[in-house]
């Protein structure tokens, strides 16, 4: 099956869940302006609920080492580094820290594609996400895609990962086109702006599954 990971999570309800649709990945958002944001703090009750072998993501917008710290001790596993930080900051923190680290770039053409993967670094993974309207204070989660068909012309040349837009509805195309290694989805599986909808998780995984 695809692995996917379902990010934006705030809440225990919403943690559980993404732990019984299969998510192989939860996605905590450590951000002020996202209305998904969770303060480090209350980063360990929910994280005590996730049983081993489910991956622990934080998302970060040019995190200081303090921070990263700070999520680390609470239980995370993986850092998603969702800022401008450049291909030695991204060696930096996974020198310093010895986790996995994630680049996520906003995208729009084949030349950001290309360019998201050359400033990776050595990041475990690329994740791929439409690019963010100027208009917007978040540099991903606001619910747009992009050409899914520049992954199938032209794929990065290395492992990546597609955010961007996905939903029940769009997520085997965007499987069968781009080819990624794996999907993450944030307000696709959303009521409102950070309010998980747990029949919409239940129904990405399964539109995950059948895709796969």
């Amino acid at each position: 099956m695809m692995p996917f990971k379902i990010c934006g999570l705030s809440t225990p309800e919403s943690v559980d869940a993404a732990i019984a649709a299969g998510a192989t990945w939860l996605g905590f958002i450590i951000f002020p302006p996202s209305s998904r944001h969770v303060d480090p703090p209350q980063l360990p009750s929910l994280l005590t609920r996730v049983p081993a072998g489910i991956g622990k993501v934080a998302v970060l917008v040019d995190a200081d080492d303090a921070l990263i710290d700070a999520v680390l001790a609470a239980g995370i596993d993986t850092l998603q580094l969702h800022g401008n930080e450049t291909a030695a900051r991204i060696a930096a923190v996974k020198a310093r820290t010895g986790r996995a680290v994630w680049r996520a770039a906003g995208v729009a053409t084949r030349a950001e594609i290309t360019q998201a993967a050359q400033g990776a670094g050595p990041a475990d993974l690329l994740l791929l996400d439409a690019k963010a309207p100027s208009r917007s204070p978040l540099p991903g989660g606001n619910g747009l895609s992009f050409d899914w068909r520049l992954l199938a012309d032209a794929p990065p040349g290395r492992a990546f990962g597609l955010a961007g837009g996905l939903d029940a509805g769009n997520v085997g195309e965007a499987i069968r086109l781009a080819r990624p290694a794996m999907v993450d989805v944030s307000s696709g599986v959303e009521e409102a702006a950070g309010v998980k909808s747990l029949s919409r998780i239940a129904a990405f995984a399964e539109a995950v599954r059948a895709a796969s």
